[in-house]
């Protein structure tokens, strides 16, 4: 009877506070991960985009972060190296400086001199341009050990691509554009004015792809008073395409008896087909090109992914057309770098809230876990290849990236 009380004294301590609740601490404890960001001058394929623009740079400097910026960077964007300086980036003529940043931002793929600068754990964001590359290419950088996040396979929550989506926007318009000069007799065209006058009927523009660059496209010929034909196998992108047009149009899906008779027609032919995870599938063969009209335009925005058009091969703004069959092809992978103010504050406006993300995650595991999107731009890991598409082509070994973040590796 008289031990009682005292076994009660003894678990008094023990249960004190048992069912209280406590305040959640977790985010309290976890502080914001300072980054260094490097923004390095780009030197390849005639590329005049910068990645990040001073008012994004300014941004991550108000966050806490450090941005170091090679001088000269934005110079072909019209951003000097005082508009940097004056929003806190650090600036430096040293390209090697620059790489030694956690994070580096690029708008044109590393070079084969810019990979030996690369070091492990180091995130490299660009882009990834198929065409360029080769199987050494992707060892040179799994050997690095570096985290690579390709651009133009980072993705919405909605399952759209935000840096394809608006580099399209304005590649589909600028399509246009170059088609109606290209036309002129001047540039080596067939001398049709691309929307016509009275009595004399207009161009006929074929666009395939309903996708956001055939959108554009779309607008900007309708607008300039061309004849447009639409292809795609997507019937819900002919509808959703002729709704925001606002205006009836030719759509068919790519049936190769009617494609062949419009291609062969056309005075302009527009490739805008998006793959979402390798090569563009080739849908206009070269026998097809070759019954075009002679001073025809074929513009294959899809280039950066191996192009849809059988006849396609990269060119540069320097050396922008080519001729092959009689037709003027123009391919340039970065058309977006014709416009370079424009295209860098839309690329800066994408990065930014997943550079500012990763400041304020613990660990890059952490913000891959949560942020699927961001997961499917990711082909290197630390020195394992996790993009299948890239596997498959160049034979190399496949890892599964979200089993290496659950494993915490």
């Amino acid at each position: 009877m008289e031990t009682q009380p005292e076994k009660a004294i003894h678990q008094a301590p023990q249960s004190k506070g048992t069912y209280e609740t406590r305040p959640e601490t977790l985010e309290i404890e976890q502080p914001h991960q300072k980054l260094l960001i490097g923004v390095p001058k780009e030197e390849f394929m005639q590329e005049n985009r910068v990645a990040l623009v001073p008012s994004a740079v300014s941004s991550l400097v108000a966050n806490g972060h450090r941005v170091i910026v090679q001088k000269g960077a934005g110079k072909k964007a019209n951003y000097s190296n005082r508009d940097y300086a004056e929003v806190g980036a650090e600036l430096t003529d040293s390209k090697e400086e620059v790489f030694k940043s956690a994070f580096l931002v690029k708008v044109a793929p590393c070079t084969r001199e810019e990979i030996d600068l690369l070091h492990p754990q180091q995130v490299l964001f660009s882009p990834l341009q198929i065409p360029l590359i080769d199987r050494e290419y992707i060892v040179a950088l799994q050997k690095k050990k570096v985290i690579a996040i390709a651009m133009e396979y980072l993705m919405d929550r909605d399952g759209s691509f935000p840096i394809v989506r608006i580099m399209s926007e304005m590649a589909g318009l600028s399509a246009i554009l170059t088609a109606a000069k290209l036309l002129t007799h001047k540039e080596g065209g067939n001398g049709v004015l691309l929307g016509g006058i009275s009595g004399v009927p207009p161009a006929k523009v074929v666009i395939l792809g309903a996708g956001v660059v055939g959108e554009f496209a779309t607008r900007t010929a309708v607008g300039l008073g061309a004849e447009v034909r639409i292809f795609d196998n997507n019937i819900y992108k002919l509808m959703r395409i002729q709704h925001r047009i606002g205006r009836q149009l030719y759509t068919s899906a790519l049936n190769p008896v009617f494609l062949k008779r419009e291609i062969e027609n056309a005075d302009v032919v527009i490739g805008a087909i998006h793959s979402k995870t390798g090569r563009s599938p080739v849908v206009v063969t070269e026998d097809m090109v070759e019954k075009m009209k002679k001073g025809s335009v074929v513009i294959d925005v899809s280039i950066d992914q191996g192009g849809c058009i059988e006849t396609s091969r990269i060119t540069t703004h320097d050396r922008p057309t080519f001729e092959k069959h009689g037709v003027l092809h123009y391919c340039v992978p970065n058309i977006a770098s014709s416009v370079p103010r424009t295209a860098s504050v839309a690329i800066s406006n994408i990065l930014i809230p997943i550079l500012i993300r990763a400041g304020e995650t613990h660990n890059l595991q952490n913000l891959f876990s949560r942020d699927s999107g961001l997961r499917h731009g990711v082909y290197i890991y630390k020195g394992l290849l996790t993009n299948a598409y890239l596997s498959e082509v160049f034979k190399l070994k496949y890892t599964n990236l979200e089993l290496l973040i659950t494993s915490g590796w």
